[in-house]
């Protein structure tokens, strides 16, 4: 059995990442109510009481709304770096001292057949991380909700079956539309998201030649859509000499819905 994922959910709404192998299933982030974290749970045919751990990226809401209640329910255990831990604790209730561990970030954790590579991305929060997993050889990346991605970034998540990739906003639908100028200039900063024409030149600097996959995610549902995101990140690749649908596919992702459950 070779590593299995689903993007559950993705966006300004609520985002959940599932993955797993023969001996482990891990999710990443609990962004939506426990209600709707169990609905995405059937809608892949999977039992969120089997999972062996909760990880978690950062303490913004979109990503632990529903940490807590999933944790108690179910009796997992949660991993985030201290200061996630510090940042969080009030917004997702009493959990259990047996349930909390420390996953720090720029280390690996190993559960069983699949080891987590943790490593720092650029946002505004404690001490935001996301994670590459390995298994048996295969590699899978998770990297959204980062303002840039910097050299050593791509140093850790280049060549990857895989890759989750955030492609939040188009740069002028953000500068035109509704928000107040001090969130579009958060957006739009080092610490914010970053946008579909810049998250194609990364993909083109660290897809490579085993490179399947690129899933887009975190698309903001006011300065985006599924369809601009697509045709900009795959123009910007072709300008870069890549074509999308003869080195790898590009996948939509959504705020509601699970991702196919597929193997790499």
């Amino acid at each position: 059995m070779s590593l299995h994922f689903s993007v559950l959910a993705s966006g300004s709404t609520g985002n959940a990442f599932y993955v797993e192998t023969e001996e482990h299933s891990i999710l990443v982030d609990a962004g939506l109510s426990g209600k709707q974290m169990d609905l995405l749970f059937q809608q892949i045919n999977r039992d969120p009481s089997k999972l062996s751990a909760i990880l978690v990226t950062h303490e913004h809401s979109d990503h632990i709304k529903g940490l807590g209640i999933l944790a108690r329910k179910y009796n997992l255990p949660i991993y985030a770096n201290e200061k996630t831990w510090a940042a969080m604790e009030s917004g997702i209730g009493q959990i259990s001292t047996d349930q909390k561990f420390v996953f720090d970030m720029e280390t690996v954790q190993s559960f069983g057949d699949l080891d987590i590579e943790s490593f720092g991305v650029s946002h505004d929060a404690a001490e935001p991380m996301f994670y590459v997993f390995h298994h048996q050889g295969k590699k899978v990346v998770q990297i959204t909700d980062t303002g840039y991605v910097s050299d050593r970034m791509k140093g850790i998540i280049s060549n990857a079956d895989a890759y989750i990739f955030e492609s939040n906003h188009d740069v002028q639908m953000l500068r035109m539309g509704r928000y107040p100028w001090s969130v579009k200039r958060r957006i739009l900063s080092d610490v914010g998201h970053v946008s579909n024409e810049d998250a194609a030149i990364a993909m083109s600097e660290v897809a490579g030649d085993r490179t399947k996959r690129i899933y887009l995610a975190h698309l903001s549902l006011d300065n985006n859509m599924k369809d601009l995101a697509r045709m900009s990140v795959a123009q910007t690749l072709e300008a870069q000499g890549i074509r999308v649908g003869e080195n790898f596919d590009l996948f939509d992702t959504d705020p509601k819905k699970p991702t196919e459950l597929v193997c790499v």
